[in-house]
C-alpha cells in the first residue's frame, strides 16, 4: 500500500476526502480482526501463537496481515528475542492503549443494545 501524500492537515484529517490520511488509517483499522487484536492485546504482551489461540477463526494469513498492518501504524510494538527459535511478541503502544478505549467504548454499545439489535433484526427478517 502507498501512503497518499497530503497537501495540507485539514486535507489529512477530512475522512470524507478520498485521498486523507486519515480515511487510509480508518480504513485499515476498522476490521474485524485489527479490533478483536487490540481488544485481545489489552494491556498484555503476547506472543504471535498466544494471539491466534485467543482470537477464535483468524488464520495465520489474517493475523500475520493484521499484525504488519497495525505495526506500520504504530499501533502495535513488534518485539523479536533473538533466541532459536526466535520468540516474537506483540504489545499495543501508546496510539495503540488510545485506539483500545474507543474499542472498549464499541464492546460496551454491543453488550447494551444487543438484544435491541436482536429484536431488530428479528422483525426485519420475519
Amino acid at each position: 500500500m502507498v501512503t497518499k501524500q497530503i497537501k495540507g492537515p485539514s486535507e489529512g484529517t477530512d475522512l470524507r476526502r478520498a485521498d486523507s490520511l486519515a480515511r487510509e488509517i480508518f480504513s485499515d483499522v476498522a476490521n474485524k480482526w485489527a479490533l478483536l487484536i487490540i481488544e485481545t492485546l489489552g494491556e498484555r504482551t503476547l506472543r504471535f501463537s498466544e494471539l491466534r489461540n485467543e482470537i477464535e477463526g483468524i488464520s495465520h494469513k489474517m493475523l500475520t496481515q493484521n499484525l504488519r498492518m497495525l505495526e506500520r501504524n504504530g499501533l502495535v510494538e513488534r518485539d523479536v528475542h533473538p533466541t532459536i527459535p526466535p520468540r516474537v511478541e506483540y504489545t499495543l503502544t501508546e496510539p495503540g492503549q488510545g485506539l483500545r478505549a474507543t474499542v472498549d467504548g464499541m464492546c460496551d454499545w454491543t453488550h447494551r443494545y444487543l438484544g435491541h439489535i436482536e429484536a431488530a433484526r428479528h422483525r426485519f427478517d420475519t
